[in-house]
């Protein structure tokens, strides 16, 4: 029996129209219904399963650390192997000096931590953002993201942000003595991934140590092998001041993470002690899931596949109906000819079986970010349906 109405009348909506399926099992790259439709996840649940859903490393972590302990103490109280184990292994790949790292719950949250240490540390007020920028919905998160149309319902927000134009080198200048920190996705991805200028992130840098202002990234998106490398910082040679993390990084486990040098990251500690408190970030079952998936990238080189992996996309999704596929790595964007062919291609595709979908600021181009473990034989599929159903809308336009 399905649990649609139930779904709909008690759990809190989202949008008007949910996707709606309804879930019994995911595995890999796929996603299994109740009726036992298999559906191929081509954003793997936005940039969060990088080592595919239920990976049984992941999963055994889980289920060991669950029978040892769960939640004990607010974070930072106790000594939890998980968290230890798991910062250790995110300090190696990460660059230096970025080695302090505090566990939060999620991406908005892990934003609201990097604008409160920037605001701690330099005494500053002002928060720089770009427009078209997403850094999630709380409030701090959402005062920081540059849309004015999800921003408005919302006011008041935090004062004192100013937003900068992504690429706009001109726009450097306005980063000032008054500026905490800049807080910036190194590739947009609501956006609709719209790639850094060359030198744009280089000058962004110098900017900001020109001026003392920090640089966040929000690698929220781009952490953990989604790119390529294990992060945007390290392909684009920029290490920033502080880095922002979650979706990929906890294996399907919510985690976050904002990440500093132990320098910037000890203001925190006191001058009010507390001043930044979580109860379940951190959560060890999440530390060992994040673990287990950092061992699966790190141990069978998945990074290293995902060049050839975009490669291949790029090569089978040429078709009249799609002007280019943008984008670094497996974080790519399928830009259609005609904007209007966008829901009725999402909606299709759906119907087949391929999950994708639309950017919250771009309303021209569909996502595509598989998990990192999608095979070529996989991606071959894939890319075949997408061209039939592109072909067939686009024969439908005609008559």
């Amino acid at each position: 029996m399905t649990q649609r109405p139930l779904f709909l009348q008690h759990i809190a909506q989202t949008s008007p129209n949910p996707i709606g399926i309804e879930a019994d099992r995911a595995e890999g790259i796929y996603i299994y219904d109740r009726a036992g439709r298999r559906y191929t996840d081509l954003i793997a649940g936005v940039a969060v399963s990088n080592v595919g859903h239920c990976h049984p490393k992941v999963v055994a972590a889980v289920q060991a650390q669950a029978a040892r302990y769960m939640h004990l103490m607010v974070y930072g109280e106790y000594i939890q192997s998980p968290q230890v184990l798991f910062a250790q292994a995110l300090a190696s790949v990460l660059p230096a000096p970025l080695d302090c790292v505090y566990f939060v719950n999620s991406g908005a949250e892990a934003n609201e931590g990097a604008l409160k240490l920037a605001k701690r540390y330099t005494g500053r007020t002002e928060i720089v953002a770009f427009r078209n920028a997403y850094h999630g919905g709380t409030h701090g998160a959402l005062s920081a993201t540059g849309n004015e149309e999800l921003r408005n319902a919302f006011r008041p927000l935090l004062p004192d942000i100013r937003y900068l134009t992504f690429n706009a080198f001109d726009d450097l200048p306005q980063i000032t003595e008054r500026t905490a920190c800049v807080l910036v996705e190194p590739i947009q991805g609501e956006a609709g991934v719209r790639l850094p200028a060359a030198g744009f992130l280089q000058a962004l840098q110098a900017r900001c140590r020109d001026t003392g202002a920090l640089l966040a990234f929000d690698e929220v998106q781009t952490g953990f092998g989604r790119t390529g490398a294990w992060f945007a910082a390290i392909r684009y040679g920029v290490t920033p001041d502080i880095i922002t993390l979650a979706k990929a990084m906890g294996g399907g486990m919510p985690l976050g993470a904002f990440v500093a040098s132990r320098s910037i990251m000890e203001t925190l500690q006191s001058r009010p002690a507390l001043g930044h408190i979580t109860t379940f970030g951190g959560h060890p079952v999440s530390c060992a899931a994040a673990l287990a998936a950092w061992q699966v990238l790190h141990d069978e080189n998945r990074l290293s596949e995902v060049e050839g992996k975009a490669a291949l996309f790029r090569r089978l999704l040429q078709h009249p109906a799609i002007r280019e596929i943008r984008g670094e790595g497996l974080m790519l964007a399928a830009e259609l000819a005609d904007a209007a062919m966008l829901r009725p291609a999402v909606a299709a595709l759906l119907q087949q079986g391929i999950i994708t979908e639309w950017f919250l600021f771009c309303d021209t181009a569909f996502r595509i970010a598989p998990p990192l473990i999608i095979s070529h034989e996989e991606i071959s599929d894939a890319c075949r349906t997408i061209c039939d159903v592109l072909t067939r809308i686009t024969n439908a336009c005609r008559t």
